[in-house]
């Protein structure tokens, strides 16, 4: 696919990511297929994806895959679930060793013209970045409040905290989350891929 291979090739954010921390270089990680029923929204990958090339190839993906109940087969099935964070490439690590943001000029340059070629039945939003460029003004102030308020998108959209393990304090504090929200994910997830099933 012609926009696949554009965004393969991007290196919009070559001296950005030079003058990072990790000074690495860019390596977009593209994980999408017209025709996926179900869409992950993440925030941008990390070192580990960069290294591997893999989407959610971390501890953060295992969870992820649990909160879905969905095996790596399925989950790597680009015919079924497309992974399309709001940057393709990692975006570095600061001076102390956090993850920088996601550069909004990836958003800014392809986002659009990959969501129109997407037309999933389900759409997950991992953290805060997903959240507001999906949601708008819909979105409530900070991840908390816009997890906590997912009954006003389901069943066509999900808002997730981002799994990372750094977030187990969170999901300890906020026990509705594992309890409401993830037994409803997981039939709309059955659902959206049991849709793709009998169209195919």
């Amino acid at each position: 696919m012609e926009l696949v291979r554009q965004i393969q090739n991007c290196r919009l954010c070559a001296e950005r990511f030079s003058g990072t921390a990790t000074a690495h270089r860019p390596k977009p990680v593209v994980w999408f297929t017209p025709g996926a029923r179900v869409l992950l929204v993440g925030q941008a990958p990390g070192m580990q994806v960069h290294r591997l090339g893999r989407p959610f190839a971390d501890r953060s993906g295992d969870r992820l895959r649990d909160w879905m109940q969905t095996d790596e087969q399925v989950f790597y099935d680009r015919s079924k679930i497309a992974i399309v964070p709001m940057a393709f490439c990692f975006p570095g690590y600061d001076q102390r060793g956090s993850d920088l943001p996601p550069p909004p000029i990836c958003a800014q340059t392809w986002r659009e013209q990959v969501m129109q070629l997407l037309e999933p039945r389900l759409t997950l939003l991992i953290g805060g970045h997903a959240q507001r460029w999906h949601l708008g003004p819909a979105a409530r102030s900070g991840v908390t409040a816009t997890v906590a308020d997912w009954r006003a998108y389901a069943p066509r959209i999900f808002p997730l905290p981002h799994p990372s393990w750094r977030n187990t304090g969170w999901l300890r504090r906020n026990p509705w989350f594992e309890a409401e929200l993830l037994p409803a994910l997981r039939v709309a997830i059955l659902n959206a891929l049991s849709e793709a099933d009998d169209e195919s």
